[in-house]
């Protein structure tokens, strides 16, 4: 178990609570997001020389091209998943260092995370299960297909950017349920709602985002 007090005076509780509070400020409502935001340690989920820097609300690199999303953003994209989610399986494409996973694990019943790169990936099932985090399936490959073995899922949250939203993602999203993905290339995407409503899908803006691209096949 990793001990999350690790350099105490970057993860005090004063420190958190300002970030949470920054995000209120920005609207995030959702108490339950709320609080994953502040416990979860993402100190933890950083190069050592970046972790004073953790508990700002930017964007941070973690190698291999690759980044943490901003904690605005994080808290953003799983309030609007969760908003309605009546479900229990979640597909995320793009697992990443795992933030965002270990925000969302807690309040939903299973995860099942894709990441194109395997040493990425490595790194992250470690991080998790020494955090105690369990509810998660990983599965290194490319994001663009899903994970259709699973499907259909009452969510899907996309932590990349496509230049336009998968079909096959689409295909694997349950009856009511929601993708969450920035979309479109550097410098102009837009975060959507897509949410499947039967007999079409329903597109929602929430706001212009700045993500790495969704790239095609696996490292």
């Amino acid at each position: 178990m990793i001990d999350v007090r690790k350099g105490i005076g970057m993860t005090s509780a004063r420190t958190r609570d300002r970030l949470v509070q920054r995000l209120r400020d920005q609207g995030i409502n959702n108490e339950a997001v709320l609080e994953q935001i502040r416990n979860v340690p993402r100190h933890l989920f950083v190069d050592e020389a970046l972790a004073s820097r953790a508990y700002e609300d930017t964007a941070l690199p973690i190698g291999l091209g690759q980044t943490i999303s901003q904690p605005y953003v994080v808290a953003r994209m799983t309030e609007a998943l969760l908003e309605g989610f009546a479900g229990e399986k979640v597909l995320e494409v793009g697992t990443g260092c795992g933030y965002q996973t270990a925000v969302l694990a807690p309040l939903v019943k299973t995860i099942y995370t894709i990441e194109r790169i395997p040493e990425l990936l490595r790194k992250t099932r470690r991080r998790l299960r020494e955090l105690d985090i369990y509810n998660v399936q990983f599965r290194p490959g490319d994001g663009w297909d899903g994970w259709p073995k699973y499907s259909p899922y009452d969510g899907v949250i996309v932590t990349a950017a496509p230049d336009e939203v998968p079909h096959r993602l689409l295909e694997q999203l349950a009856p009511g349920g929601r993708l969450i993905a920035p979309v479109g290339p550097q410098g102009v995407q837009d975060l959507v709602m897509i949410t499947n409503r039967n007999d079409r899908y329903e597109q929602v803006s929430l706001g212009a985002v700045t993500f790495v691209p969704l790239v095609k096949g696996q490292a």
